[in-house]
């Protein structure tokens, strides 16, 4: 079985990061938008605390991106194995998770700064995005989801020098926001074009006419922005199959891999804020 993942980014909402504000339709999983064009596929979410502040007194998240990684990867595997009831019995504590590795085919980038955000503060600029006003009794921040994310940050350079030898394994669609986001005394863009789509090799990049936010949330199923990214699901989900079989195949086919990998993986990441199922972090 094909598996769509959806996961949201910073500050962001497993359902309300790819729901129109305007009609409240979630195209990832409305009988009008993506099951109409990508039938032989699930859609997940993965909802998780991506929050910087609160203004309510709740803690906001003390996780970092890795923490989340890992937890997201275990959290696959799991769904998987419930499905498929295979289990690599490998002496390596770990190999059971190069499963999810395997059958990854596609990655999908809404909106993702590999290479940072040149703002001053990207805190200050998404606390102006979503209308922050932080009284000091509530004025609790974790910066540390924020600096991961700023320009030159050592994180995310790390996480970029570890993935960029992986991408020729992983067929990777890069988009960018077109439209500048209203930050109430100015516009601007929240990441930019060259770093939401760093132009790597055998990749591909295009810009949806849409503000950061409004990127991943469809209003109409005849939208370029919808259609494009509707089509590439689509083709992506028709040619997982044959890839991930090949790559079962070579595993199988070494000593001690008597893997059973039955479903594949497609990606999609946002950096603004995801619907068929709800895991809640």
């Amino acid at each position: 079985m094909l598996s769509i993942v959806a996961v949201h980014g910073l500050n962001g909402n497993a359902l309300g990061t790819w729901t129109s504000r305007k009609n409240g339709i979630c195209w990832l999983h409305d009988e009008r938008f993506l099951p109409k064009y990508v039938k032989n596929a699930r859609v997940l979410v993965w909802g998780y605390n991506s929050s910087f502040a609160s203004l309510t007194g709740a803690e906001p998240s003390g996780n970092r991106i890795h923490n989340h990684a890992h937890t997201l990867i275990a959290q696959l595997y799991a769904d998987r194995k419930a499905l498929s009831y295979s289990h690599s019995r490998s002496s390596d504590k770990i190999a059971h998770l190069h499963t999810i590795f395997t059958c990854t085919y596609g990655i999908l980038f809404f909106g993702t700064p590999h290479h940072g955000s040149s703002k001053a503060s990207l805190l200050l600029t998404l606390q102006k995005l979503t209308s922050l006003t932080l009284p000091r009794r509530f004025g609790r921040v974790d910066r540390g989801l924020v600096k991961a994310l700023e320009e030159e940050s050592e994180t995310l350079q790390n996480i970029t020098d570890y993935f960029t030898p992986l991408m020729k394994d992983f067929h990777i669609h890069f988009f960018w926001e077109q439209e500048k986001t209203n930050l109430k005394y100015t516009k601007d863009y929240i990441v930019e074009k060259e770093s939401a789509a760093p132009a790597f090799d055998d990749t591909e990049r295009s810009g949806i006419a849409a503000d950061h936010s409004g990127m991943v949330k469809f209003e109409d199923s005849n939208s370029s922005g919808f259609r494009l990214v509707a089509a590439t699901l689509d083709r992506y989900c028709a040619e997982a199959p044959e890839t991930i079989n090949n790559r079962r195949s070579t595993l199988s086919s070494l000593p001690g891999n008597g893997r059973d990998d039955r479903t594949e993986i497609l990606s999609l990441s946002s950096d603004s804020s995801a619907p068929h199922r709800k895991n809640e972090a």
